[in-house]
Order: C-alpha cells, then structure tokens, then sequence
C-alpha cells in the first residue's frame, strides 16, 4: 500500500514556497510569503497574492486546494470563497491570502504584518517559445 502523503515533513517556510508556487502556476499577481510565526498565534506563514478578477481568485483557491489534497497539506477552512473578493485558505501553519487587486491594497495585510520577515521566492520559469 502506497505511502500516504503528508505535510508534516516539511517547515511551515517550505509550505509556504510549495504554495506560492502552485499560485504562480495560474498566473496570480504580486505572490509574497511572510514568516510571521514570532507574532501571531494562529499561523506561522502567510502567503498573499492578487487576482486579476472573481473567476480567478476562485481558480486559484481551487487550484491550491486540489494541490493540497494531492500533497496531503493540512486543511482547515476557507472563506470569501463564494464572493471571490478575498479568499483565505486556512492550510494550518500557512495562510493564504487571495485579493482583488484593488482590495489588497485597502486591507494591506503585508503592513498589518510588516514586523514578519519575507520569505524569498524562487523566480517563475521563463516560459520557453518554439519561435
């Protein structure tokens, strides 16, 4: 019998890049990840990114939730799923945050947790032409 897939091998910092890159994947927006583990009690990472509109935070929500299922990454909730405005994937130790482009900027959550260290991310591949 295969070996059930888990997350509880991995760092809530490496989650946190597994998911940013599953959101560049389908093409989000300003993908940041923040360690905020010395400062909040709920979570250890978060990871923010923009949508360019309602079908796409919701594709990449489900995205990220398909992905997570496969991965075996905790999974404790969401909401704002049916408005599509802001998203929060609820993953355990890393939240993720999904925004209209227009409201990230009003709720402002990376100056709400500006004392969190960000996490770098790998560059997105270069997407490569036959031309």
């Amino acid at each position: 019998m295969p070996e059930k897939k888990s997350d509880m091998n991995l760092s809530a910092r490496e989650k946190a890049i597994i998911v940013a890159s599953w959101l560049a994947d389908k093409k989000a927006k300003e993908i940041v990840a923040l360690d905020v583990a010395p400062f909040s009690p709920i979570c250890e990472t978060m990871v923010v990114a923009s949508a360019a509109n309602v079908r796409q935070a919701k594709a990449l929500a489900d995205h990220v939730l398909a992905c997570s299922g496969e991965e075996g990454f905790s999974y404790l909730g969401m909401e704002g799923y049916s408005n599509g405005q802001w998203v929060l994937l609820d993953l355990n130790d890393v939240l993720v945050h999904i925004f209209q482009e227009d409201l990230r900027s009003f709720y402002n959550i990376e100056g709400l947790w500006s004392e969190g260290k960000v996490i770098p991310l790998p560059a997105p591949q270069a997407v490569k032409s036959d031309a």
